[in-house]
Formats: structure tokens, sequence, C-alpha cells
């Protein structure tokens, strides 16, 4: 007998013939999360199990954060021939627990001498005669006690939930727009769970905005880098473009030029990673630069599709899974980002991509991009 955890998965028995792609991939990932522990993930019988660890509680938490995980089970495996060695090992396993279950048998091994509801009905009946404190309740239990005879019998009770979603890097890469706000690192989030690997590129307005400031974005990269399989971040310098901008366009399409020199620098950047997409967070109508004109007008300067995963949520359903997944408190903390210095009075909501394309035409586009470029700077987290 010997304990492991069961790593089940939901969205990949869709794939059909190309199952084993998306399996192997989520094998990797696994692995990837589980360096350093001396865990062992292996495939058996179409399952995927962890064995070798010494603290589960922390190969919990991480394989729980790979995304392509449905849920994780601990597990005890012992030899099926012995049923009254199972018997003992149920009992045991729902010793300390009170109010309702059920047994749950499923048998892969149709040699097996009794069937599913048998052996439902012989273990539930030694857990109640073993556990006073039991009661069955067939559709709405508190607890299952869940029995798969394979090769060998599994018996679990626990069944934690994972992030779902598809292994990280199996639908390609994108650029995501990382910001310090709250937005930005939700909508990497949710489309890296989509199977998308992604990397993030910042823009920083040094002295406007603080060392401080960057290093919280290097954070939030690290909280998301981890279900992500790790993270490349380039960190664009913005002053020289900004001061340009306050200083020779009109002040009510600031914003929305400003706008357009950060997705022409990271749609450059993403040509030069292999991303197929710019990611941004966010969300229409929730300010100014995000009504459905101003969104119209910094994407027509890219040709690669824009990604906005967030775009029909509510600031308090972003907030949400912000705390879900430990970006907000990060992205709460108080230091200025570039997007919120020189922030005009009264910024356009429905411009004309012509008249921002005409005032942002006394500027040095090209110049100012290449320079950028240039002193980009590339941290992995």
């Amino acid at each position: 007998m010997k304990e492991l955890l069961l790593v089940r998965y939901g969205e990949i028995f869709l794939k059909g013939l190309n199952r084993p792609y998306f399996f192997r991939s989520l094998v990797r990932k696994i692995r990837y999360a589980l360096r350093g522990t001396g865990a062992k993930v292996w495939i058996h019988d179409g399952r995927i199990l962890v064995d070798e660890f010494e603290d589960l509680e922390t190969v919990i938490d991480r394989v729980t954060h790979v995304f392509g995980v449905h849920s994780v089970c601990p597990a005890v495996e012992m030899p099926k021939e012995n049923f009254d060695a199972i018997c003992a090992q149920a009992v045991q396993m729902m010793a300390d627990l009170t109010g309702t279950f059920k047994v749950e048998a499923r048998r892969s091994d149709k040699r097996y001498p009794m069937l599913s509801p048998e052996i439902n009905a012989e273990l539930g009946h030694r857990l109640l005669e073993a556990n006073p404190g039991l009661k069955v309740d067939i559709h709405t239990p508190e607890h299952v006690l869940n029995v798969e005879i394979r090769d060998q019998a599994y018996l679990y009770v626990r069944v934690i939930p994972g992030v779902g979603g598809m292994p990280v890097g199996t639908n390609g890469n994108a650029t995501l727009l990382l910001s310090g706000g709250i937005d930005s690192p939700v909508a990497g989030w949710m489309i890296a769970k989509r199977g998308v690997q992604i990397n993030a590129v910042h823009f920083h307005s040094f002295p406007y905005t603080s060392e401080q400031a960057r290093e919280k974005v290097l954070d939030l990269a690290r909280k998301l880098s981890f279900s992500c399989c790790g993270i490349k971040v380039h960190i664009v310098p913005f002053t020289e473009i900004q001061l340009q901008i306050r200083d020779h366009c009109p002040e009510e399409y600031t914003t929305l030029i400003m706008r357009r020199f950060m997705m022409r620098i990271a749609e450059r950047i993403a040509r030069k990673t292999d991303s197929g997409a710019l990611v941004t967070g966010e969300s229409i109508g929730q300010v100014a630069s995000q009504t459905m004109e101003a969104l119209n007008t910094t994407d027509s300067v890219v040709e690669m599709p824009v990604f906005r995963p967030l775009i029909g949520f509510d600031k308090s359903e972003i907030i949400e899974i912000a705390r879900r997944i430990d970006t907000y408190e990060l992205s709460s903390l108080p230091y200025e980002d570039c997007c919120t210095i020189f922030t005009p009075k009264h910024p356009a909501t429905r411009p004309r991509k012509e008249k921002v394309a005409e005032a942002e035409a006394v500027l040095d586009l090209e110049g100012l991009i290449e320079r950028a470029l240039d002193q980009v700077e590339v941290v992995s987290v």
C-alpha cells in the first residue's frame, strides 16, 4: 500500500485524436510545477499519478495551480485481491468523518469478481457498522468514498479543485501589455488558462514612475509565472515618448496617442517572440480610453489580433478574480504606472481616428519607437 496523488483533467477528454498531444503537454507542465520537490510524475493506465513526495500539501498546492488540471485526489493504492483489506482501509479513511456519505465504485477491470453495485453495498455496510456518525445519502452526500478497481485498487475521499483550462503553450503564444493595475494581470491569467503561453511588455516612465512601481510589476509577473510556467517581461523605457506627446499633442488626445505607441511597440516585440496576438486588460466603458471608439482608434495602428478577455466584465467581477489568483493586494499598492501620469483633464471619449492620426503626425513616430526598442530590458521570472 502507498499514498499518492491522482491528477484529474477535464477538457482534454474532448480533444479526440489530438488528446495525446494535450495529455503529454499537461504532464510536462506538472513536472515543471513540481521541480525541486523530489516528487515523481508518471502515467499509468490513462491516469496521471504523483508519488515519492515529502510534503503532500505543497504538492497539492503546486499541481492545482497548473492550467489543465481539473482536480487532484490524495489516494491510497493497494492490491485489489484482498477485499477485506480494502474495506479496512476505507473504514480508516472515513473514521473521523460524520454526516452523510455514499460509496462510488468504478470497476475498470471487468474480470474483478464483484460488480460495482456490490462493492458499493458491501463497503457502505461496513462503514455504517464501524462509524455510527455516518448515514447514507446517495443523492447529495457530504462525503464520497471513491474506489477505482484497475490493476490495483485506488481509494480516495478528498477531491481538491484545480484551475482547469488547457495546458500552457498548446494554443500558441501571446504578448500581454502588463501594467501595475488590477485588470491586466487578470487578463493575462485568463488567456493563459486557455492554453496560451504569454510573455509581457511593461512601459516604465522613470523618474515619473518609481523603481517600486517597476518591482511591483515584476512581482505581479511572478504571481502569474507559476501557472504560466515562466514569463519574460520586456520593460520598455517610455519617458521620452510621453514627454513628446505631452509637449506637442492636443491634451484631449494624449492618452489615446500614448496607447497607440504602446500597441505599436508591443506588436513589434510580439513578432520577435513568435506571438500571434496582443492581450490587454481593457473593459469596455470602464475609463475614457476604453470606449468603443477609443479602442478602435488604438487597435487601428496594429495588424495583429488584440484579445481582451475582460471586455464585458464589471470592475467587481475583475476584482473577484484578482483576489482569487492572489494579485489584488499587489495591484493595489500605491505606486503609479505610466498610464496614470500626464492624464488629461478632459480626454476625448469618442475620437475620430483621422483626427488622432493628424495630432500625432507632428511626432517622430519611428524614431521614438526605435529608441525605445533599443533600450528594452528583458527580465525572466
